[in-house]
């Protein structure tokens, strides 16, 4: 439903030409998709983002949101319309102080068409009054709004932003976030960041979230209900905020037994991976009846399943690898994700061999004996594994397998020299496979081409490497689980959505 701007008769062609360039005719559409493949309606065309500012008001009983989105923008073409993605209902749309008319188009856009249009090149900013009930929204037959006994949680991958605010809905336009709710005396909300200020008013209390870098929509999240709060400064200097939901039951001790060790966790990762990217640190535990978790930057979303069977740190190990590994780096486009979920796994990893329950090698030489050659596992390529394969256990495991083949290739210092220097040469940016195999045979010196080829992009198993042959390719022979497996592997649906 783009719409262009008509002159009925040449008495309006006059005036017309006194509001439009004379290039008017280079004024077009912005694009309904940013032009990823695996998601071509996710994302929008024709400008980048550079802030959201979000106030908004909550009612936990109704589920009912009140919402302003300010959003500001620089366009890159020509605009006569362009979209947001966003599923309320929109009230009113400003852009640059003046109303603009709206409409909605397909499973979640929103089609915005400025009174005058905008030049390529053109700050823009654009304010978006909504309301509605979350909940009662679907799109594709889906819903990421979770809704919990006494509020509700935003938080879900790879979209999640149009339930709660209006978006370019890409990894690749990230913007930084002011987030303000004001909900009910009693109720917390709980948002990305830092908490800024809080003040209350006439049974209202208001919460105000600032994430100061940059963001992509998908790790943006919302949690609004009864929560104990925590707060501490780990050993490195990096604030920690936790929050529990009130009605845990059994789960509660266990998530806090492994949340809380959030700041030594943070702490240890940076060893691996360079300074902590972001202003705090931190998790929330909800009361939902999801099962996943998921890396919102600085303030990780855990299901209270995560610790059904005791404590779980091997998923915050994983979870806050994201941190560095998908967050401060975010990937490119959606096929990329190998980058976010093969390094979070591997993390899992050295974790495993810092707690002397196995190394990194046992456990590589485990996955890669646990599956046959016929096995299906092999058939999906992490570094392109397709959108229904996006989160297939193939990227996590096989995908950890390839990251041991470059440090077996490249050599220890090699290897953690760029495990090191990734996240410092592309921070608060976005990355591809192709820029991470570029980075490390800049690092290393040493074509890797293939390497990369054989492990990441062939669905066969690749051969073993010759020197591990003899242990890992005889017929019958049984490579030993270590002991951190059924830790790991009770991870194995941390996205598992």
């Amino acid at each position: 439903m783009h719409r262009r701007i008509i002159a009925p008769g040449a008495l309006a062609a006059a005036s017309l030409l006194l509001a439009i360039p004379a290039s008017a005719a280079s004024y077009a559409p912005g694009a309904p998709g940013i032009g990823d493949p695996y998601y071509p309606d996710y994302g929008n065309g024709g400008y980048d983002v550079s802030h959201y500012d979000l106030r908004l008001q909550y009612q936990p009983k109704t589920d009912e949101l009140q919402g302003t989105a300010t959003i500001l923008a620089k366009t890159t073409q020509d605009l006569s319309s362009f979209d947001l993605d966003f599923l309320l209902d929109v009230s009113e749309v400003r852009v640059n102080g003046v109303k603009a008319s709206f409409a909605t188009s397909g499973q979640h856009e929103l089609v915005v068409t400025p009174k005058t249009p905008l030049a390529k090149g053109t700050p823009v900013t654009v304010v978006v009054r909504y309301s509605g009930v979350p909940s009662a929204k679907s799109a594709y037959g889906f819903t990421t709004w979770h809704r919990t006994p006494d509020g509700a949680v935003a938080a879900d991958e790879p979209e999640a932003a149009w339930w709660w605010f209006p978006s370019n809905d890409h990894p690749s336009d990230k913007a930084t976030y002011d987030v303000s709710v004001a909900v009910p005396d009693g109720t917390q909300a709980i948002s990305n960041g830092t908490l800024q200020s809080t003040s209350s008013k006439l049974g209202w209390t208001r919460y105000n979230w600032r994430e100061n870098k940059p963001q992509a929509t998908y790790l943006a999240t919302l949690a609004l209900g009864k929560f104990d709060i925590t707060t501490s400064t780990s050993e490195g200097g990096v604030p920690v905020i936790n929050a529990y939901s009130k009605d845990l039951g059994d789960n509660d001790g266990a998530a806090r037994a492994s949340v809380e060790r959030t700041g030594e966790l943070v702490d240890w990762l940076s060893g691996y991976f360079g300074p902590y990217p972001f202003s705090s640190a931190g998790g929330y535990v909800p009361n939902t009846t999801t099962g996943y978790a998921l890396e919102t930057q600085t303030r990780v979303y855990y299901s209270p399943k995560q610790f059904a069977n005791g404590t779980n740190t091997s998923v915050v190990v994983h979870e806050l690898a994201h941190q560095w590994y998908g967050d401060d780096v975010s990937l490119k486009g959606w096929k990329d994700i190998w980058i976010n979920e093969g390094f979070a796994r591997y993390a899992q990893w050295l974790w495993s061999e810092h707690e002397g329950e196995g190394t990194t090698q046992e456990l590589a030489d485990y996955v890669y004996g646990s599956h046959p050659a016929d096995d299906a596992f092999w058939t999906v390529k992490p570094g392109d594994p397709g959108s229904d394969d996006q989160f297939d256990i193939a990227v996590y495991d096989r995908g950890a397998l390839a990251i041991q083949a470059l440090r077996n290739e490249i050599g220890d210092d090699a290897f953690f020299a760029v495990l090191k220097g990734w996240p410092k040469e592309h921070a608060y940016g976005n990355a591809s496979v192709a820029d991470f195999q570029r980075y490390a045979e800049q690092v290393s010196g040493k074509p890797l081409a293939a390497l990369f080829d054989t492990w990441l992009f062939q669905p066969s198993k690749p051969a073993a490497p010759a020197a591990r042959t003899a242990s890992l390719a005889k017929a019958g022979t049984a490579v030993a689980q270590p002991k951190s497996w059924k830790k790991i592997e009770a991870t194995n649906d941390v996205h598992g959505h």
